[in-house]
């Protein structure tokens, strides 16, 4: 499965249950960790693990697990490592406070600075 279809299919697993203002962001040519970021929100902890759930069951059906999984515990912020995909499943505050979208963003426009 390419990093393409990984990320669509966690989109959609995602909002599947419900999980808002769902943005696949692309790392290509950003950095290596990984190709694309899929980031997402759910309202409460027990949606976070929802949502985590769905996306592991998504994936597992077409036989991808991640590499590690963290912040199941207080869910106020998981991770789901899928090598390509780096998934981050957070509660409302947490997503303002770490602001991925914004930091990376600022990463591409420095990058197109420097270019």
């Amino acid at each position: 499965m390419t990093p393409d279809d990984l990320a669509a299919r966690i989109a959609v697993a995602a909002s599947d249950k419900k999980a808002r203002d769902v943005v696949t962001v692309d790392l290509r040519g950003k950095t290596t960790i990984a190709d694309f970021f899929v980031i997402c929100e759910g309202d409460t902890d027990r949606q976070v693990r929802a949502i985590v759930d769905s996306i592991e069951e998504s994936c597992r059906t077409a036989e991808v697990r991640p590499l590690s999984t963290t912040g199941l515990k207080d869910a106020s912020w998981a991770c789901l490592d899928y090598d390509s995909v780096i998934v981050h499943v957070f509660l409302p505050g947490e997503r303002t406070f770490y602001d991925l979208e914004g930091l990376w963003n600022s990463v591409a426009a420095a990058r197109a600075a420097v270019d």
